[in-house]
């Protein structure tokens, strides 16, 4: 699957939600379609990991939309 297969509206309703919430409260102003849209592969991956594997990694589900738009997008 590359990333150019996925689209918004094929991720379940929580992942938009997520997705949304993260991209409106610390991308005002910013094409958050645009930058989401390019990572949508990576949130992908996570969401198929189970809850154990994304706890070693140190990360909650609800933790997925920063740690995918860390390097962009302050905490």
């Amino acid at each position: 699957m590359t990333e150019t297969d996925l689209t918004l509206h094929l991720l379940p309703a929580t992942w938009r939600r997520d997705l949304d919430l993260f991209m409106a409260e610390r991308a005002p102003g910013m094409n958050g379609y645009m930058l989401t849209r390019a990572r949508l592969a990576s949130v992908a991956r996570l969401h198929a990991m189970s809850d154990a594997e994304l706890a070693a990694m140190g990360l909650d589900r609800r933790d997925i939309p920063a740690f995918v738009m860390e390097d962009i997008l302050p905490g």
